[in-house]
């Protein structure tokens, strides 16, 4: 059904003009109405109409008043027959358009296997852009399921080239390895254990060390094939997405029933998508890892310190009493003077001493003394092993000590050492300072700074963990973490207007955040004028649950 049109588009789009009216001078009735439509249609859209239904009534009307012919008179217009294709021949003629041919949609297809299809493999983006084509060359778009066959031959053609483009790129020795992957002796049940594809297919399991390893595992399987670094670099992003999305739901069976290129391009395609996501898990998984570390440290402390912890009440009416008494009776015994002073005499003092023991440094010593008995005996071999498989880099030099504090960890973690090497040249960082500075140096009898390693690798782990986080370090190889400096297109700067105009965002910031705040407002009071009518919402005092919350099973 044709959408409803306003006022301007029907002037704009529906307007008869002065040559147009020429050409239906002489045609009267429904046959003057129903060509002035098929003409100003077909002037608009490159085409004709496939029946009554796709004319606008409001067109219609509009139309019907220029050419002075009741709207009505259309019902007698005869949509086959030789009449209405000699309408549509002259309309042709008039317009500089043809039929489309053989030779034309040949020379379509070979267009969009060249220009889009390589880009695009969506089947309706690669259908609007046969249709511009056409209008472009002034060829009347063929029949439906003509055009659905050119864009199928030309999804297909593209593909061949590209198949033989990346073909070209792949070694021998290569393509010989990705072949093994779905050999007739890997079944399609295999499991992870048994495969290497299923291997790498295979999802993350939950932040632990055993999800880390397998990881690990998977990311040297893919890096064992091979794949050239730049065999994907002029490949468009949504391409090689599909080719992965397909390799990623076959069973190897189905996969080696491709023609062998194509087998081999799929295979490469999930090969080097996976490589990337496995890299970003490792990251997360170090990121979680070293954040469970601490969290499950301090946890573990407070748990071990709250049974013996008893707060004590009155410091200051304590300290009082025990003053007084104190200068009162100076030369006596405390065990005379002060414990009697003090409610509860002796334990109430063991406990003053107690809380102020557990609170503050401390405390926190023993926090920390606890994270490095954890990361020793459980999570440094995951940590450690991750080194030798992600390779971090940053784009200022400010963060160069925690890159080269990696490089010493890696250096000596095979050795049995307490302390780094006399002589070595440790890289002091910003994750040093404060409370883990007395932790991570010991300084000797004769003045020499000695420093922990296992103390220095757990702060290093931190540091990388918040640098990471804002990427000011980032990850060779993955795509969440990778170079922040990839993130804009490479002519950002010299085409800014047109890609801030593509995200619908203004060039002035002020601009930005006064729209950002606006929206906020606006959403915010709709927030707050619906909220009293919503029967299922409750509003309470702030709960470790949250404050807005509503019974089971009520609201949306």
């Amino acid at each position: 059904m044709a959408r409803s049109l306003d006022l301007d588009e029907l002037v704009e789009h529906w307007t008869l003009l002065d040559d147009e009216q020429a050409l239906i001078a002489g045609k009267r009735g429904a046959t003057r109405l129903g060509f002035a439509l098929l003409l100003k249609f077909y002037g608009g859209l490159g085409r004709f109409p496939r029946g009554r239904s796709e004319l606008p009534d409001e067109a219609v009307a509009f139309v019907a008043r220029q050419v002075a012919v009741p709207a009505s008179e259309l019902g007698f217009y005869e949509w086959s027959g030789s009449t209405i294709a000699f309408h549509r021949a002259q309309i042709r003629s008039h317009l500089g358009f043809r039929e489309c041919s053989v030779a034309d949609a040949d020379e379509l297809t070979g267009w969009l296997a060249a220009n889009v299809c390589q880009a695009e493999r969506r089947p309706e983006l690669v259908r609007g852009e046969l249709l511009a084509r056409c209008r472009a060359e002034q060829i009347e778009p063929p029949t439906g399921g003509r055009v659905e066959r050119i864009v199928r031959s030309a999804l297909h053609q593209g593909e061949q080239v590209l198949t033989a483009r990346m073909m070209a790129r792949l070694p021998e020795e290569v393509t010989g390895r990705l072949a093994a992957l779905v050999d007739v002796q890997v079944r399609d049940d295999a499991e992870a254990f048994d495969s290497v594809l299923a291997l790498i297919k295979s999802v993350p399991g939950n932040v632990s060390l055993d999800s880390m390893l397998t990881e690990i595992r998977k990311l040297r399987a893919v890096r064992a094939i091979g794949l050239p670094v730049e065999l994907f670099a002029d490949v468009a992003p949504r391409v090689i997405s599909s080719w992965r999305a397909r390799a990623a739901v076959e069973s190897p069976s189905h996969l080696r029933a491709h023609p062998r290129p194509l087998m081999l391009v799929l295979l490469a395609a999930l090969l080097h998508t996976r490589q990337q996501e496995i890299t970003d898990t490792l990251v997360e998984l170090l990121i979680s890892t070293v954040h469970r570390i601490g969290a499950r440290a301090d946890k573990k402390v407070t748990e071990e310190l709250v049974n013996a912890f008893k707060r004590v009440t009155g410091k200051e009416n304590i300290l009082f009493a025990i003053a007084e008494a104190s200068l009162s009776a100076p030369d006596d015994p405390v065990r005379q003077v002060v414990y009697p002073a003090v409610s509860g005499g002796e334990s109430t003092l063991r406990e003053l001493v107690h809380e102020y023991k557990t609170k503050g440094p401390v405390y926190r010593r023993t926090v920390q003394t606890t994270l490095k008995a954890s990361y020793s005996n459980h999570y440094r071999r995951g940590l450690i092993e991750l080194l030798d498989v992600l390779e971090f880099r940053s784009n200022n030099s400010t963060h160069s000590p925690v890159l080269d504090a990696l490089d010493l960890i890696k250096r000596h973690a095979d050795a049995r050492l307490t302390f780094y090497p006399a002589g070595e040249v440790v890289p002091d960082h910003k994750g040093l300072v404060g409370d883990w500075a007395p932790l991570v140096f010991h300084d000797t009898a004769k003045g020499e700074r000695r420093v922990y390693r296992g103390v220095y690798e757990i702060c290093t782990f931190q540091a990388l963990r918040e640098r990471l986080r804002c990427k000011e370090i980032w990850v060779v190889g993955a795509d969440k973490w990778r170079n922040p400096d990839e993130d804009l297109p490479a002519d950002f700067e010299t085409h800014r207007a047109s890609h801030y105009a593509a995200l619908r965002k203004p060039l002035d910031a002020t601009e930005f955040i006064e729209q950002l705040r606006a929206e906020m407002r606006a959403e915010l009071g709709a927030l707050d004028a619906a909220a009293p009518s919503l029967d299922w919402l409750q509003i309470a005092d702030r709960g470790k649950n949250g404050s807005i919350a509503h019974p089971a099973g009520g609201g949306p």
